[in-house]
């Protein structure tokens, strides 16, 4: 088994669209599984029109990036025997099955979990829905904007007295295809011991919710709820984004030390011993005296000048960057993230993590519809 392959010989049913669940199976594809992509007769999974175009053949960045060492078959769920063709596909040679369909269709067409689990017990289905498995809203559908919306992401993001703001990626959508496949990969460890499969439930609404953890903590704490602060990190000071001579710079003085030397850099030691800023709560207090001095000294030079000083004494820090600058940062180059695919048509952002100094390759680019289904399901 190779290192950077692990799921070589695990095969994955993905019953998905739009960016949950088809990010959950991207991580399983890259780390080796064969995913096989169902979709519709003509228009296929909708995030096929998302984004800008690639540079082959008009591909969308959205279904691009998702959809990578896929294989992609098309099933017209108004023909019964289509059906019965992938639902014993699944049953007979799939381990996994991934679907976030609207709620009742995997039921209609006889491909829930109970259904497909009852004629095959070693199989893993995971479910992704919107709003989770009960309460009034189990049966709505959802997007990631209405999640970070009804989950409370906005009401923390961006800053007090403007309009709510959607955080800038599709933060929930992938945040659920990550605990999809973390799901799968716990559950098919358990299957080598048990040799049973299991039903994985989560949704995008919890998992707006769990990226509020330490919010809500604050919350039943202190009895109020949060509010947007920008690009600070609530509690902590200072620690966001100052504008410099020639953009943003983000510094975190996160503790009394590293306030003490940020303060000797910048050229003002007698900060780090003034009463208002002794400790972190302190500083937090009086952020709004603090952040204006703090503002004079930086605007005064280019974000490069001050990047030098506090490296040189070891505070973080990072300058703000626009996509361009990220993909041609040499930080970006030597990790070798960016990956080119096999035909060398696509250069992608590979999986953020390595095995034994190997990261799991992107094989190929995402496939045309429909490309592969008589190698899987016949003609």
């Amino acid at each position: 088994m190779s290192t950077h392959q692990p799921l070589a010989g695990i095969r994955v049913v993905e019953l998905g669209t739009s960016v949950a669940a088809p990010y959950g199976t991207w991580i399983l594809a890259t780390l080796g599984a064969e995913v096989v992509k169902v979709e519709r007769p003509e228009v296929g999974d909708d995030c096929r029109q998302w984004g800008p175009p690639s540079v082959k053949e008009g591909t969308r960045s959205f279904f691009l990036v998702l959809n990578a060492n896929k294989k992609s078959v098309v099933v017209d769920f108004t023909d019964k025997g289509q059906v019965e063709r992938l639902r014993r596909y699944i049953v007979e040679k799939a381990d996994v099955v991934v679907q976030n369909l609207r709620p009742g269709l995997v039921e209609k067409f006889g491909l829930s979990a109970a259904a497909l689990m009852k004629e095959n017990p070693r199989l893993i289905y995971c479910h992704s829905g919107a709003f989770g498995n009960a309460g009034p809203y189990k049966d709505r559908p959802g997007y990631d904007p209405l999640m970070q919306a009804c989950g409370g992401i906005m009401s923390v993001n961006g800053e007090e007295g403007r309009p709510p703001a959607r955080v800038g990626t599709s933060i929930v959508d992938m945040g659920t295809g990550m605990w999809c496949a973390m799901g799968v990969l716990a559950a098919l460890n358990d299957r080598h011991k048990t040799g049973r499969g299991c039903r994985i439930d989560t949704s995008l609404y919890e998992t707006a919710l769990g990226w509020m953890h330490y919010h809500a903590a604050g919350y039943y704490g202190t009895g109020k709820p949060p509010k947007r602060v920008g690009s600070q990190a609530p509690g902590i000071a200072p620690y966001q984004a100052y504008e410099c001579a020639d953009g943003y710079l983000v510094i975190a003085g996160a503790n009394d030390r590293l306030f003490r030397k940020m303060s000797e850099a910048l050229g003002h030691p007698e900060w780090a011993d003034d009463p208002r800023f002794k400790s972190n709560p302190s500083r937090w207090e009086h952020l709004a005296a603090l952040n204006p001095m703090m503002e004079a000294v930086l605007k005064t030079k280019p974000r490069t000048h001050w990047q030098d000083k506090l490296d040189a004494v070891g505070v973080p820090n990072a300058p703000t960057q626009s996509m361009d600058e990220v993909v041609a940062h040499p930080q970006t180059k030597a990790l070798g993230i960016l990956q080119e695919t096999d035909d060398k048509a696509f250069t992608l952002i590979g999986m953020p993590m390595q095995f034994d100094g190997e990261r799991p390759p992107q094989r190929r680019g995402s496939p045309a519809l429909g490309e592969h289904t008589k190698e899987i399901l016949g003609d």
